[in-house]
């Protein structure tokens, strides 16, 4: 072999691992949701594969330095991380016209510079909170049936949904005809959050599962 060909593969070769090196600029874009006080910054990186919901700076602290840099603004209530997107939950008596640009800057540098996002062990510690809360525990014969089918549901039409407005809803319990479901991100807290709840989801559920008598929710 020439010295003219391995100078040409080693040029290659540093060619090919530079290029899988660069990453992509961080492209981010904000998108309003059904909560006046909440909106969705969307990037096009995965910041987290599943959810995460802070509603207090505490659990942020414990958790998420992303969550806690933002709780550290005065006008940061409730910060929602799923797959490519941070839902900002704002103080009502802040103005969006100032914060928007304000925000769309923070979480962009904050993304750019490659910084934790949340910390290992988060997912295994919400999924221990779950158990000790009942959330998703084991139904026996029937009822287990219509569980699945009722969850099945969920996933199928409402969650792909509500993650486009910047939220999440999650199946709790079923229980004596009562689904129990909790809301997160811009969900939590919405004005229309009732309506969608009781003309949407509970009206659709009532009609594919017959033994739903009505759907609750909670706050993540």
């Amino acid at each position: 072999m020439s010295f003219k060909i391995v100078l040409s593969l080693h040029i290659q070769l540093n060619t090919m691992e530079n290029t899988s090196t660069t990453k992509s600029p961080v492209m981010l874009y904000t998108e309003q949701t059904p909560n006046p006080e909440s909106l969705k910054y969307v990037t096009n990186r995965m910041l987290y594969k599943g959810t995460a919901d802070f509603r207090t700076a505490d659990l942020a602290k414990e958790w998420s330095p992303l969550a806690t840099s933002l709780f550290e603004l005065p006008y940061v209530k409730g910060v929602y991380i799923c797959n490519n997107f941070v839902t900002i939950t704002k103080e009502f008596n802040y103005s969006w016209d100032d914060l928007m640009l304000k925000l769309k800057e923070f979480i962009k540098s904050y993304v750019e510079e490659d910084k934790t996002i949340l910390n290992d062990g988060f997912e295994e510690a919400m999924r221990k909170i779950e158990e000790e809360n009942n959330i998703g525990y084991e139904y026996t014969g029937e009822e287990a049936e219509l569980v699945k089918k009722i969850k099945e549901l969920i996933d199928t039409y409402v969650k792909p949904a509500v993650e486009m407005d910047g939220g999440n809803i999650e199946f709790k319990s079923f229980d004596k005809g009562v689904v129990t479901v909790i809301l997160q991100g811009s969900c939590s807290g919405c004005p229309s959050s009732t309506v969608t709840l009781k003309s949407g989801i509970e009206g659709m559920l009532k009609r594919m599962v017959p033994e739903v008598t009505e759907v609750v929710s909670e706050m993540g």
